[in-house]
């Protein structure tokens, strides 16, 4: 009798998780949640680089490209919250994948060989928060204008060469694009050995996307601020 009271005092099991819920807390898929987001922030920085070099074209081609994306403030809005809920999902699942990795491993090896690994690769864990501060600044300084010396709402070409004559911050801006070279490099390479793809470390598919498409990029986005600074821009 002792026995059977101890057993209807014992606590009922907590209900097990989803499949689907098990399986996003798994390596596999929070690497899938990186590659999803790392697709969504890619085609972003993309466009978001088409769209700076407008600043070539003179005042009247960025301004109107400015107020183009301002037409419906409801999909701006919406774009605006996807983009900060696919870094918040990437964070996470960068955080995650960290945090398992040194449970597997708590104690460093006493040697380590770096011949399989790049540079890149290396330093995605400095080249994650440097992106995400860097993030945080160009939202103050460009979209709100929080820390910009002369900010005037809606006059991007002001704003843009106002900002970037400073020296500092176009250097910082400059520094900040070589970490998102990395960063990028290493990501979409990695994003094909998500998806399965056979990836040699030399001469394949991966390799020669992600070494197209960050040259692209990073130096459409380090054009804008050089050139400011060197008055090319005024």
């Amino acid at each position: 009798m002792a026995t059977a009271a101890a057993l209807k005092t014992v606590p009922k099991p907590r209900p097990s998780r989803t499949r689907l819920g098990r399986f996003f807390r798994s390596t596999v898929g929070l690497k899938l949640i990186m590659a999803v987001t790392g697709v969504m922030l890619s085609g972003f920085v993309l466009g978001h680089m088409a769209g700076n070099l407008k600043v070539f074209e003179g005042a009247e081609a960025i301004n109107a490209y400015g107020k183009l994306l301002r037409f419906e403030m409801a999909f701006l809005w919406g774009a605006r919250l996807a983009l900060l809920g696919a870094v918040g999902l990437h964070v996470y699942a960068y955080a995650m994948l960290t945090r398992e990795s040194v449970k597997a491993r708590p104690v460093g090896y006493r040697q380590t060989s770096r011949r399989e690994s790049s540079y890149a690769s290396r330093t995605m864990r400095i080249t994650g928060p440097l992106l995400l501060g860097f993030i945080i600044f160009h939202l103050l300084h460009l979209t709100t204008g929080t820390v910009h010396p002369d900010f005037k709402e809606g006059d991007v070409y002001h704003n843009l060469v106002s900002g970037l004559r400073v020296a500092p911050v176009a250097v910082f801006y400059v520094l900040a694009m070589v970490a998102l070279g990395f960063h990028l490099w290493h990501g979409i390479w990695s994003l094909f050995q998500t998806l399965g793809a056979s990836q040699p470390r030399y001469n394949s598919l991966g390799r020669h996307v992600a070494t197209v498409f960050t040259l692209v990029v990073t130096l459409g986005f380090a054009a804008v601020p050089l050139s400011i600074l060197a008055r090319v821009v005024k």
